[in-house]
């Protein structure tokens, strides 16, 4: 299976001092890396693409809605800024080279407005999504919705519901992102909802319960990777695990990650975890 690793592991943005990560982690036995994006200008594109293509290395990236963007926002000018906002990312993706945009980009990580999602707000994904269409195809770029758990969002929190608002889309460039770390809090089953979505599974995250070392928890991969074997899935299985460094004072992982645990740690003990499942 493909595997790659997230940039969240070391830092929150990717920054030309991560560069030399890039063939370490290929030599190591990586296809690819997850590069953070918040606001796509913020990304040194051209510097980033060649340094993938010198390190011989597939790059994804997993978009987080900065303030300002929501796409379920009863604001029309808002969501119209919002859906321009995505265009950029669309853009900016392929101009790195990747095939593949995921993330929970239909609202903010902690927009929670204390309803459940509306007629409108799901009208209003919908069209948005739709419209973004063009984008992909003109770009040849996959859109993958990642649902995330109630403490970060109201609106998708899991396989089913992003499999149906996939379905209201219908579009064949939009898929599901499964985060095994959202999924433990939210699934039944993890094996089982990986294989609910069907054709519309295009990316995974592979996460610890803690967002440590893949197999120091409880969530476990067994199973899920069978069903994918059974799925021939041929997408990728990226490792997100926020690691602890001191040089990284806004890393995911800088407050509360095991300080024992660096983003090498990660990385490589993840790869060894998954290589000692038949991955």
């Amino acid at each position: 299976m493909k595997i790659g690793v997230s940039g969240f592991a070391w830092a929150r943005g990717f920054r030309q001092s991560h560069f030399p990560l890039l063939s370490q982690l290929r030599e190591r036995g990586f296809r690819g890396f997850e590069i953070p994006m918040f606001t796509p200008a913020d990304l040194p594109v051209a510097a980033i693409r060649r340094a993938f293509e010198e390190a011989d290395l597939d790059c994804t990236i997993c978009a987080i809605l900065p303030p300002g963007i929501n796409p379920i926002d009863p604001d029309p000018e808002a969501r119209s800024k919002s859906f321009s906002h995505l265009v950029e990312c669309v853009q900016a993706a392929s101009d790195l080279g990747a095939k593949l945009l995921g993330g929970p980009l239909f609202a903010p990580i902690g927009y929670l407005p204390g309803h459940r999602p509306s007629p409108d707000e799901r009208k209003w994904a919908v069209e948005c999504f739709q419209s973004l269409g063009a984008a992909l195809d003109a770009n040849q770029v996959t859109l993958s919705l990642e649902p995330v758990n109630r403490s970060e969002t109201f609106f998708l929190r899991t396989a089913a519901e992003a499999r149906s608002l996939c379905e209201a889309i219908g579009h064949p460039r939009i898929g599901v992102t499964i985060d095994t770390f959202h999924a433990n809090i939210e699934e039944k089953s993890i094996p089982a909802a990986v294989r609910s979505l069907g054709p519309w599974l295009r990316h995974i995250h592979a996460s610890e319960n803690d967002r440590g070392v893949l197999g120091s928890g409880h969530v476990g991969l067994a199973e899920t990777l069978q069903v994918l074997r059974e799925i021939d899935y041929d997408g990728y299985i990226v490792l997100e695990g926020f690691g602890y460094s001191p040089a990284e004072k806004e890393a995911p992982g800088a407050l509360w990650a095991d300080p024992r645990v660096t983003p090498e740690d990660i990385a490589l003990q993840g790869l060894a975890y998954l290589r000692s499942l038949g991955a």
